[in-house]
């Protein structure tokens, strides 16, 4: 029964979800005509917020096709080729395999969403070469899947702008949060830490028993997934002085010495504290030093670069989404996002208020995937809500953040670096996240209602 409703999920999705450029595009428009119903904006005012916000995510598209990039760049490197087969060596079914990348995925989201999601997929790909009958599909599906947690990890921005503090918590929560909220509150107190105890070690199973019939198994062959071979330039010039500088170690050794320098410098100083820019930093330093000669790491980068095309294009489409979401209406005052978010306050009790902001933050998700800016647009909503119900700050924020990662299940804005390290598209994996999506959706609510 369960493998039909998997086989439902998957035939629906591969039918009916668009391209992730098309999805991007029809919510767009679904943005803007929900905008001037709900706030009164003008068809004008609508298309400037979308205007506005359509550049606001260039750096932040700069350091998701670097992450595609630098991992898959470091991948290919002889050392970590070696660590991952060894990884990979002890699955011998299609079942280990899918219950061994989900878990490994979700434990390396936990620490770092933007480690965990090169890590996964790359894991996923070595599996694939190595675990004969296992469905390629959702082996990526069970990779990305990890990423359900990553905002109640050591890394989500929300927590964390919480035990900040400062002038900017202030503001961002409209003055309901003066002092910061410690993390022993947030990532790790006792009811979030049993959610995602729970996800982790019954997602797996989850995954496992959506495997299809053998009849329906969906395989690759291992020999697509080697690393694309490049030659560098198409034109040779022979054995001249800038041949012998490309192929030399001394300029990789020099300029990576320095890269490592620097990381060894930055733990030091700040601890375990990963960011997506240290992340890359790490990737790419390391790729360089593991390549050994620019020649061999330059030809890695240009294979990686392939897969960026989708972060390039649609990462400004939702930053105009995002705009349209956020937009204030002249006429009421009202952004569509506060709409959404006061609408599930208006039928909140103090019991219910952690479950409903839940939700509402998943919906909102829809149309900003972004854990900032999910942050900037029900941070100043929900929580002095929360407050006047009794609510606690860090269940609160914590509520926001569940809902911030919940959706990602079958929104493919995150999926796009994972999708294009394995060469797959939306449709393939999607059907897959929705039943997790279903589950996980099950036992976030449960926990936020009971605890």
């Amino acid at each position: 029964m369960f493998k039909k409703i998997t086989r439902g999920c998957v035939k629906l999705v591969q039918n009916y979800l668009p391209d992730p450029f098309l999805f991007a595009v029809i919510l767009t428009i679904i943005v803007f005509l929900a905008g001037m119903i709900t706030t009164a904006a003008g068809p004008m005012e609508m298309v400037k917020n979308w205007a506005g916000g359509f550049w606001s995510l260039l750096a932040f598209s700069m350091q998701m096709a670097l992450v595609l990039v630098t991992g898959h760049t470091l991948a290919s490197t002889p050392v970590v080729k070696k660590a991952l087969e060894a990884l990979a060596k002890p699955c011998k079914t299609p079942l280990q395999a899918i219950v061994a990348v989900t878990f490994v995925s979700t434990i390396a989201c936990w620490i770092n969403w933007g480690f965990g999601l090169v890590v996964g997929a790359l894991y996923a790909k070595q599996l694939a070469k190595v675990v004969k009958g296992v469905d390629y599909r959702l082996l990526i599906a069970s990779a990305y899947s990890g990423f359900l947690v990553w905002h109640a990890g050591i890394s989500g921005s929300i927590p964390l702008q919480l035990a900040t503090g400062g002038e900017a918590l202030v503001k961002a929560t409209k003055g309901a949060v003066v002092d910061p909220v410690s993390t022993s509150q947030t990532i790790f107190s006792y009811w979030n830490l049993i959610i995602v105890a729970v996800i982790l070690f019954t997602l797996p199973l989850v995954n496992r028993a959506m495997h299809p019939n053998k009849e329906d198994v969906v395989t690759i062959d291992p020999k697509l997934l080697e690393d694309e071979v490049v030659t560098g330039e198409a034109i040779k010039h022979g054995d001249t002085f800038a041949d012998k500088m490309e192929n030399s170690m001394i300029l990789s050794m020099l300029i990576g010495a320095m890269g490592l320098a620097y990381i060894i410098y930055y733990f030091a100083t700040s601890g375990f504290e990963l960011n997506l820019n240290i992340v890359n930093f790490i990737f790419l330093f390391l790729g360089i030093l593991l390549h050994k000669t620019p020649r061999k790491f330059l030809d890695a980068v240009i294979a990686a670069t392939k897969g960026t095309s989708g972060i390039i294009i649609q990462f400004p489409f939702y930053a105009g989404i995002m705009g349209m979401m956020t937009g204030v209406s002249v006429a009421t005052g009202n952004s569509l996002a506060g709409v959404i978010s006061e609408a599930f306050v208006s039928i909140s009790t103090q019991r219910t208020f952690p479950l409903f902001t839940f939700l509402s933050a998943g919906i909102v998700n829809f149309f900003v995937p972004s854990g900032g800016g999910q942050w900037a647009v029900q941070g100043p909503i929900m929580m002095p809500a929360g407050l006047e119900l009794g609510v606690s700050s860090a269940k609160t924020a914590m509520a926001i953040a569940w809902g911030d990662a919940w959706t990602n299940m079958i929104q493919p804005f995150w999926a796009l670096p994972a999708l294009g390290i394995a060469n797959l598209g939306a449709r393939d994996i999607m059907g897959f996240c929705l039943i997790d999506l279903i589950y996980a959706g099950a036992i976030i609510a449960l926990g936020l209602f009971i605890f």
